[in-house]
């Protein structure tokens, strides 16, 4: 049952015409199509320039039906076959000439649609037509409710054309290219005088908004056969081709961070692409996961606060480096994770005496933004190492506090500085971060349909994106459940999308299935591409497996499913199912608390063999000191969630078979209606602590229509999605043949996760496949070397590549390792 999901379909006649804006979606009728004011202009073109120029106006099609690039829009078009081409109309008194731009008769009681003018003929039926090519403004694209925020002048051009009649022309307008541009201030004074101005593309195609090229040229030569060409987006001098993106380090910040997959990942998945990319920072609410993070990537400043705290407490850091002039400081200049502050580094700060009976501060050793000590007040926070006491007397102490320590707070800041301790405007190459909004779980009864941002719950969507606006990177990731594209109209995800592009961020948006990349998990997210003007837009990697489907996305974005077209020849690999990741584990009971153990036998599958590799291509994103501890086979983590006396009985009840769940317990009964009844002639069994075998919970679940309770996996079948607390009451987690739900390691190789990966949160982690399949395209932007398609082809053996070599021109040659 492969997922037909995994070949993307072309779209539909209908599709391609609900694309357009609404004015385009039919020719436009009028009383007569060559009245006195509407009406080609001078000689005709020369008949061999326009077969050449406009080749399928001129080709005997049979069938009637329009199959030409400026008609394809729309399939039940007439075709329009031509008699001849003209450079010049008039209509209504005003002269037109090819490449002009001009409103566009919109339906009864709509605005005019905005077009520019790229083809004039006599059809073979006599009447006069013109070829529109399409702007979008911002309301017009998928960002729609979001364009608020939108300059009204600024649209954006598209590759979508239609024909229609020539007395549909309204008026003529001025339209000016302008260079796009990160400072947004200087932006503003290089747009001249117009109506409207463009400085990016439009596709509907994965939602993207992309570099227009280089050249400004808008030569009369320009006709809809070279359409495409001008929305590639320009690899020029300005983009990071030229880097030598090997040798130098690219900063990543990882925000909400979890455990760290996705930044693992992309740093991976670019290493092989052959770029330095390393995670220096991560930020996220969760101490344990922060804890996991610092474990396996011990080189990486992991801060345990909320983001929008650290986004507070950036800007302060700012203010502090301005203070003490370290930023432009030719002396500071050279910043690295090892460097310290030099002894002749110095700076002119007086120090005032500790007046007696007063604590002396030893040093500083951390800073922070908030109310560490619950004092009911936010502000810049120092850690203090007290002079004569240890690190377990620290304490946090306001800034205002330490007006007498300016030179312990001056060397701070400058060895902060140098360290990198923080990162300042400029200094990030990428964010990559999934924001959490649980104000649109199912399990919200109280979710904000009308305004989702209002609910606190969804606010870190903003956070995030303020982020960004701050740090201005390269290059952003965002990632977040399917629901953002599904909760009231799609309206987080168009806010994500549009912020991206208000900030004049390249933007395109795609959905992903873990599964198609070699896991055996469905589990499909939303990952939103944003990259600044002067770099190549990442496309997304084409699946590398074949995927059972487990879900469906959201019916308005399907064209953003990442997925080969139906008709394209693809070779996958076969679906991974459960047993491929975990046959060769060793069992374990419910009560099992070791924390380390041997494997009791070989890997059998490439996935086993790839996921115990002991680290061997993690090891080029991490410390090269761990390197000794990785070198005897050392299981960790293979340990469930130990469950409760009632919950372990009833666990043991379930059938060792595939499908089984509390159906299968006595007194259940599955009625006509597809839903769970009490069987009336078997009494109610009930647990030794007198609570009924089977809860009431399990059979009110989903009105009594759902499977999920105590269900039981199988080796044959893959896991819908890796959920965060693996608990057996409302979703199926139980082992095929112990009594007992998935341990944290069979969870986290369901994420992708080696199993050298010690003290893991895998529940909201992204799946390490998937991360570095987009790490692999991001270093294949990073270099300049990716083309403009939305979409590109992983190279082969890339699931479970475990060292990779270059060629001479630097490109990465995937190179599989045997292992034990």
């Amino acid at each position: 049952m492969a997922n037909d999901k995994q070949e993307k379909r072309k779209l539909t006649a209908a599709e391609k015409k609900k694309n357009l804006p609404e004015s385009s979606k039919k020719q436009k009728k009028s009383p007569a199509a060559e009245p006195g004011g509407c009406f080609f202009v001078g000689e005709p073109v020369p008949a061999a320039t326009a077969r050449e120029r406009w080749p399928e106006r001129f080709e005997n099609q049979k069938g009637g039906k329009n199959e030409s690039s400026a008609g394809k829009c729309d399939e039940e078009e007439e075709f329009l076959q031509a008699r001849c081409h003209y450079s010049q109309a008039q209509v209504d008194d005003v002269v037109y000439n090819l490449n002009d731009d001009a409103y566009i008769k919109g339906e009864e009681g709509m605005p005019d649609y905005i077009g520019r003018i790229v083809e004039l003929f006599k059809a073979t039926n006599n009447k006069f037509y013109f070829t529109a090519r399409w702007f979008f403004k911002a309301e017009d694209t998928v960002i729609k409710d979001q364009s608020s925020f939108h300059d009204p002048r600024r649209i954006f051009l598209s590759n979508l054309t239609n024909v229609n009649l020539l007395d549909c022309i309204v008026s003529k307008i001025s339209i000016e290219r302008v260079s796009p541009n990160v400072d947004l201030d200087r932006k503003e004074m290089t747009i001249p005088r117009c109506d409207f101005y463009y400085d990016m593309s439009y596709s509907p195609e994965y939602s993207t908004f992309a570099n227009l090229p280089t050249d400004n040229t808008r030569a009369s030569s320009e006709t809809t056969s070279t359409i495409s060409s001008e929305l590639v987006t320009d690899g020029s001098e300005d983009s990071s081709s030229d880097r030598e993106s090997e040798k130098s380090e690219m900063k990543l910040l990882d925000l909400y961070s979890g455990c760290g997959a996705m930044s693992t990942g992309l740093c991976h998945g670019a290493n092989i692409a052959g770029v330095n990319l390393v995670t220096r920072w991560a930020v996220d609410l969760n101490e344990f996961a922060c804890q996991s993070l610092k474990k396996n990537h011990p080189e990486t400043e992991v801060r345990n606060e909320k983001a929008e705290d650290f986004l507070l407490l950036i800007k302060e850091w700012e203010k502090l480096c301005k203070r003490f002039s370290l930023l432009g400081n030719a002396k500071l200049h050279s910043r690295s994770s090892n460097a310290i502050l030099d002894e002749d580094d110095e700076v002119l700060v007086e120090e005032a005496k500790t007046p007696p009976g007063e604590f002396e501060v030893g040093k500083l050793v951390g800073i922070c933004f908030g109310d560490p000590n619950e004092m009911g007040t936010q502000g810049l926070n120092f850690k203090v190492r007290w002079k004569g006491y240890g690190p377990s007397d620290d304490t946090w102490e306001p800034i205002d506090g330490l007006s007498k320590c300016e030179e312990k707070i001056c060397d701070f800041v400058s060895n902060g500085y140098r360290s990198n301790i923080l990162p300042l405007p400029g200094d990030v190459d990428v964010i990559c971060g999934g924001p959490p909004c649980q104000g649109i779980s199912g399990f919200n009864r109280f979710r904000n349909y009308k305004a989702p941002l209002e609910d606190p719950k969804n606010r870190q969507m903003v956070a995030f994106m303020d982020i960004v606006e701050y740090l201005k990177p390269k290059f952003v990731l965002m990632e977040n459940v399917v629901d953002i594209l599904k909760f009231a109209g799609g309206h987080l995800g168009r806010y994500a999308l549009c912020r991206l592009v208000c900030m004049n961020y390249q933007a395109r948006l795609g959905m992903m299935a873990a599964g198609c990349y070699g896991l055996p998990q469905f589990r499909m997210r939303v990952f939103l591409w944003g990259a600044q003007p002067t770099e190549k837009l990442p496309p997304y990697p084409l699946p590398t497996h074949d995927v059972v489907s487990r879900g469906n996305s959201a019916s308005e974005f399907e064209q953003n499913m990442v997925a080969y077209d139906k008709d394209k020849q693809c070779n996958l690999e076969k679906v991974l199912l459960l047993g491929d990741a975990i046959s060769d584990l060793p069992p374990v009971t419910n009560d099992e608390c070791r924390d380390e153990m041997p494997y009791d036998k070989a890997p059998t599958t490439d996935f086993q063999r790839y996921i115990r590799s002991f680290k061997r291509d993690f090891d080029d994103c991490g410390d090269s000191s761990r390197k000794k501890s990785l070198q005897k086979a050392i299981l960790y983590d293979h340990r469930p969630l130990c469950l409760n006396d009632d919950d372990y009985q009833r666990v043991c009840q379930i059938p060792k078979r595939k499908g089984a769940n509390f159906r299968d317990l006595p007194g259940v009964v599955f009625g006509a209606d597809k839903k769970v009844q009490w069987d009336p002639n078997v009494e109610r069994v009930y647990l030794p602590s007198g609570k009924p075998l089977v809860p009431d919970y399990a059979m009110s679940f989903v009105r009594g229509t759902s499977p999920k309770p105590f269900g039981r996996l199988w080796y044959d079948e893959t896991v819908a999605t890796v959920v965060t607390r693996a608990e057996p009451h409302n979703q199926v987690i139980l082992h095929p043949e112990q009594d007992r739900v998935l341990t944290i390691r069979e969870n986290a190789r369901l994420q992708g996760f080696p199993d050298s990966y010690k003290y893991i949160q895998v529940g909201n982690a992204v799946a390490v496949p998937v991360a570095r399949g987009l790490g692999y395209v991001l270093g294949q932007a990073i270099k300049g070397i990716c083309g403009s398609e939305p979409l590109i082809q992983l190279p082969q053996s890339f699931p479970f590549c475990l060292g990779r070599i270059c060629d001479t021109k630097g490109a990465a040659v995937i190179r599989q390792t045997p292992t034990d």
